[in-house]
């Protein structure tokens, strides 16, 4: 039998290798969860009651791109929060989480060859959230891995490509907040980001999903950023949803943001082969996106926990606080050792910062890293990162 080319030498998913690392060893210690981005703060006790109410709508076949009210509720937030202004039925479209439109937006919009018949590129930073790679692989694109590291702030530095490269790029991808770094890109950052796109004629897909978990200043978007440089509308499209910001991952309820033309092919290609959020779930999403109250509330429980990092890592060299997100960064030297050794002698699962990134000439620039999520309950971290800390800098 044959199968295809393209995935051929993808690696293995990043929590199968973690498993395959520490499974076979017994803990250290109480096991501590510290290695999934899963969110385990409380969501707001009005949901299972919504959707109870509406589920009679599970009878029905669900809107495809979400309900009229789910729509008018995005682009409320999108002004609200971002100050941009976006028509509900043609820039937007709900999503089965961010993933989908992460991986569908790449299908529908990125071709194949550049005008000149070069095979194009997808710029992605690197470590990286996994459905990037992937995405370009299955658009036919080649994917182009850009350190993002301490030298560059932990952002890509897609700039310092060279001209051809560039001229073969037809998306960039940007995780602002980043994951894993916590890094935030400003706002000079996404202007310069911008008229690099304009200059190239590429994309940018922007992954905002930890935007609203922040210290002080809320992150900027990339929407909020081309509204105020008069870019094309095409250029940029946004991708967000509720399993951050809510603590509702389970609910799989996201959106993608962007110009007319973007969304409508988007649409056509979701209209094929995707799956829509259930009605239920769209119902209790409309008055999530409407609601800032439990987000605020969501932020505090974060900013405690950055305080116990911050605590806790106090005169450790190289330590960084996260700008923003809920990992921490671990500089340790060899990220798969140090979560072999914390597992074997604390129990603590944290995960190899090499799992997110991908070796380019030799070189990994996520090999000295481990990530560290934030997302237990405070007790459980306020008692783990101590011995974390004597763990691996003791």
């Amino acid at each position: 039998m044959v199968f295809p080319e393209r995935f051929s030498d993808l690696p293995e998913y990043t929590f199968a290798r973690l498993r395959r690392l520490l499974d076979a060893h017994e803990a250290g210690g109480p096991v501590v969860h510290m290695s999934i981005g899963e969110p385990k703060h409380p969501f707001p006790g009005w949901v299972p009651g919504l959707v109870s109410e509406h589920a009679e709508d599970f009878s029905r076949y669900p809107p495809n791109d979400g309900t009229p009210r789910l729509l008018e509720a995005i682009a409320g937030w999108l002004e609200r929060r971002f100050s941009a202004r976006l028509d509900p039925q043609t820039q937007i479209m709900a999503l089965n989480g961010s993933r989908e439109g992460l991986f569908s937006a790449c299908l529908a919009l990125c071709p194949e060859r550049t005008p000149d018949g070069r095979q194009s590129a997808v710029l992605l930073p690197n470590p990286f959230y996994q459905v990037y790679a992937v995405a370009a692989r299955a658009a036919g694109a080649e994917p182009v891995f850009v350190p993002a590291t301490e030298a560059t702030n932990f952002l890509p530095d897609y700039r310092a490509l060279d001209p051809e490269t560039l001229d073969r790029v037809a998306v960039a991808y940007l995780c602002s907040p980043s994951n894993p770094q916590g890094a935030v890109a400003g706002r000079d950052w996404l202007k310069d980001l911008l008229e690099l796109a304009e200059t190239h004629d590429f994309r940018i897909f922007s992954d905002e999903c930890y935007s609203e978990i922040y210290r002080d200043a809320p992150p900027p978007g990339i929407l909020e950023i081309a509204a105020e440089l008069g870019t094309d509308p095409e250029r940029a499209l946004a991708f967000n949803s509720l399993s951050k910001r809510s603590n509702l991952p389970g609910l799989r309820s996201g959106f993608v943001a962007g110009g007319p033309e973007c969304i409508r092919r988007i649409r056509q290609l979701r209209s094929y082969a995707g799956a829509p959020l259930p009605g239920p779930l769209q119902r209790a999403a409309e008055r999530l996106w409407a609601d800032e109250a439990h987000v605020d509330e969501n932020r505090a429980l974060y900013a405690a926990k950055y305080a116990l990092a911050d605590a806790a890592f106090a005169g450790v060299p190289g330590y960084r606080s996260p700008q923003a997100g809920f990992f921490l960064w671990l500089k340790v030297g060899d990220g798969e050792k140090a979560a072999l050794k914390l597992w074997r002698e604390t129990g603590i699962r944290a995960l190899p910062g090499s799992y997110l990134g991908r070796e380019v000439n030799g070189e990994n620039p996520a090999r000295e890293y481990l990530r560290v999520a934030l997302t237990a309950p405070a007790e459980e971290i306020g008692e783990a990162l101590p011995r974390l800390r004597d763990c691996l800098y003791g």
